[in-house]
């Protein structure tokens, strides 16, 4: 694809932090409190119901999207990338801002279910970013966008645990719907995109493409993998820790879920944009070797650890993990991947993304209703040991 007339990537990049910094403002607002909500407003009851409600609405937005994700990756390819993320975030908007009516369990995972097929801003986003901004700085720029989420995944849970406590959750997910409407607007007013050239019926296709880089085909398959692998850790891992949380404190798990969240996503943000500096100097695999290591003996301190305090420090260090292991993931993705094929490419990533936020909550709270929450965090630890060796065994160090 070249552009007639270039794309200021510096000015799209700028637009698209902030859009997506709100539209993950309103997500992170309500959703770490997903729990609390169908326990205090659904009247279930803590304990193995609980559980697996809470299972039930987190996984399954995920088997949603982990369906939607390649078809609107194709139609992104065909029709353009800016269309897709405007839908992704009406399509959240509505879907999250209708919590507000929900009475049952079974209502909550219909709507859950719903968001999940019509969302998925931050692929949306990675593709459109990847696709504009110059080869040699793609790492650089995916880390700006994964900092706008960390950043707004941090900020989200801490407002959302005042307001919840000041006016319930209820109007917290009204809230989170009217914000992600919001962040249509830089969108809308800004962001541009480079024209798609007519199709070309004798073009190769999405594979044949791959396929003209000797071992994409092989590097994408693993990376993606791993995207799918360490999204099921972290969301693992967030719902086993407010139900940790629960277990410690009762009700007064809101605002301590919110600043715990709060503080992983401010170190989330901070590794996102600064893990470059490291990849300079290690190189991708290792960079993303290390940070998985780390990341399991920290989900480990989480099995042991004795009060909330512990708890919210191990979070926040996971936070900063996390912050360099996805958009690092992402750029060696985006540097493997032909343009043409980007936002397809991206849109089975995010299929893989959405498979994990399905089967995390799964492992987790399965786990927990069967055995215990710091078995099912144990479990956790060791999935993120085989990211480690998936990472070091499976992928190499993309061409820049």
């Amino acid at each position: 694809m070249i552009p007639t007339h270039p794309v200021d990537w510096r000015r799209n990049l700028v637009a698209l932090w902030f859009a997506e910094f709100t539209a993950i403002f309103g997500f992170s607002f309500a959703f770490p409190f997903l729990s609390i909500f169908i326990s205090q407003d659904l009247g279930v009851h803590p304990g193995r119901d609980l559980d697996l409600w809470t299972a039930a609405a987190g996984s399954v937005s995920g088997l949603a999207m982990a369906v939607a994700s390649p078809i609107w990756g194709i139609l992104g390819d065909r029709f353009g990338r800016k269309p897709m993320l405007l839908r992704s975030m009406i399509g959240g908007a509505i879907t999250v801002g209708l919590i507000f009516f929900v009475q049952t369990p079974p209502q909550l995972v219909i709507l859950r279910f719903l968001q999940g097929a019509t969302s998925g801003t931050v692929a949306a986003a990675t593709a459109l970013v990847a696709v504009e901004t110059p080869r040699q700085r793609v790492g650089w720029a995916l880390g700006v966008v994964t900092s706008a989420v960390a950043l707004g995944s941090a900020i989200g849970p801490v407002v959302g645990g005042l307001a919840a406590t000041a006016f319930g959750l209820r109007l917290v997910f009204l809230g989170g719907g009217i914000l992600l409407l919001i962040s249509t607007i830089p969108v809308l007013a800004i962001v541009r995109e480079s024209p798609l050239k007519p199709r070309d019926r004798t073009r190769p296709g999405t594979l044949a493409l791959i396929k003209q880089r000797p071992g994409a085909v092989r590097a994408l398959v693993v990376l993606i993998g791993a995207q799918g692998l360490i999204t099921v850790v972290n969301t693992a891992t967030q719902q086993l820790v407010v139900l940790r949380l629960i277990e410690m404190l009762g009700r007064a798990a809101s605002s301590l879920t919110g600043i715990a969240f709060g503080a992983a996503g401010l170190s989330s943000s901070g590794s996102a944009i600064g893990y470059t500096t490291v990849t300079r100097r290690i190189g991708y695999v290792r960079t993303l070797t290390l940070a998985s290591m780390l990341l399991a003996a920290t989900i480990g301190v989480l099995v042991v650890a004795p009060n909330a305090v512990v708890v919210v420090v191990a979070v926040g260090v996971s936070g900063l993990l996390y912050g360099a292991i996805m958009p690092a993931t992402a750029s060696m993705i985006g540097l493997e991947t032909p343009i043409e094929a980007q936002s397809t490419v991206f849109g089975f990533n995010a299929s893989a993304v959405a498979f994990g936020f399905f089967v995390g909550p799964l492992i987790g709270g399965g786990i927990a209703a069967t055995s215990s929450v710091p078995n099912a965090l144990a479990v956790t630890a060791g999935l993120a040991l085989l990211l480690a060796l998936v990472v070091a065994i499976g992928t190499r160090e993309p061409s820049r």
